[in-house]
């Protein structure tokens, strides 16, 4: 039989590749991690990682141990927490997260409503930079975060879930003020292997980076990489130099309206979706409750 601490420690390294990360999400020191592994490998007479001086990666059997523990091991936290709030009810800080001036806006009218359903539970919110939302959840600094997120998202990102879409806007192309694309009306996204494509910090999951900065257009043309940035600001502040482009929403163009920097709608790109994002293993009662606030909240404007 597994111990706790055993299966912590697996599921946080499997999910960091990295014994450094996985020690500090533990707080344990790296030697504890790697003696914890070493013991379970021992234990299942095999590798569950391949290690070299650059990399780790779970090895086939670590990969099935993983697909097997994780959705287990996700329920009986979720069930635990859930047994806890029904006992004392919704109550406490809900800490939530949102990235961009209008998904703050969002989340204030969610909270509004949910603290009128819910008196006795308050809501924190924080504001994150793009490469933070993914390390908050999975650090349990937040329990929700305010972003958009690519269709099928929940069945790429095995550790996280989703709630419905709560709104959907438009894409265009943040470029610089003097570019010949900022004299268009629209572009399409074929458009993109002429310049270099900003790029997202590599912190978020391989899915959204490759729905938001694509390798590629549609048609297979390759994308140039341009450099990348931790804050939308930053991003901004690159475009508006001349060192590339960035997709972004409609509501670029009311919230961050910069003399440098032109927004152009595409004429042929999928909206951008935004959802509450959470751990799949942190879907508890408060966390739904907000989730329906915030959808109820959206309809009811609609």
């Amino acid at each position: 039989m597994l111990e706790r601490h055993e299966v912590e420690a697996f599921l946080t390294l499997a999910e960091e590749l990295h014994f450094g990360r996985t020690a500090e999400r533990l707080h344990v020191s790296t030697a504890r991690v790697s003696q914890t592994i070493k013991k379970l490998e021992r234990r299942v007479g095999v590798p569950l990682f391949d290690r070299t001086s650059r990399r780790v990666q779970l090895s086939p059997v670590g990969r099935q141990l993983f697909e097997e523990i994780r959705p287990a091991w996700t329920q009986i936290g979720t069930a635990l927490e859930r047994a806890i709030e029904s006992g004392k009810g919704i109550a406490g800080t809900l800490r939530v997260a949102f990235t961009g001036a209008a998904a703050g806006q969002l989340l204030v009218g969610a909270s509004e409503l949910f603290r009128k359903r819910q008196p006795d539970c308050q809501v924190r919110i924080r504001e994150a930079q793009i490469g933070e939302i993914v390390t908050w959840l999975r650090d349990d600094e937040v329990e929700i975060v305010l972003a958009s997120l690519p269709p099928g998202f929940p069945e790429r990102e095995p550790g996280f879930a989703t709630g419905p879409v709560l709104v959907s806007e438009a894409r265009m192309l943040a470029v610089p003020a003097g570019h010949p694309f900022a004299r268009r009306t629209s572009m399409s996204v074929e458009d993109l292997a002429r310049v270099p494509m900003l790029q997202l910090p590599d912190t978020l999951p391989v899915s959204l980076r490759e729905d938001h900065t694509p390798a590629r257009t549609p048609s297979g043309l390759p994308i140039a990489p341009g450099p990348s940035a931790a804050t939308f600001q930053e991003m901004l502040t690159l475009v508006g130099a001349g060192l590339g482009v960035f997709p972004v929403g409609a509501q670029a163009r009311r919230y961050y309206a910069r003399p440098d920097v032109a927004y152009v709608p595409f004429s042929d790109a999928p909206p951008l979706e935004w959802r509450l994002l959470w751990r799949a293993g942190g879907a508890t009662a408060r966390v739904l409750a907000f989730s329906h606030a915030a959808h109820d909240m959206v309809t009811d404007y609609r």
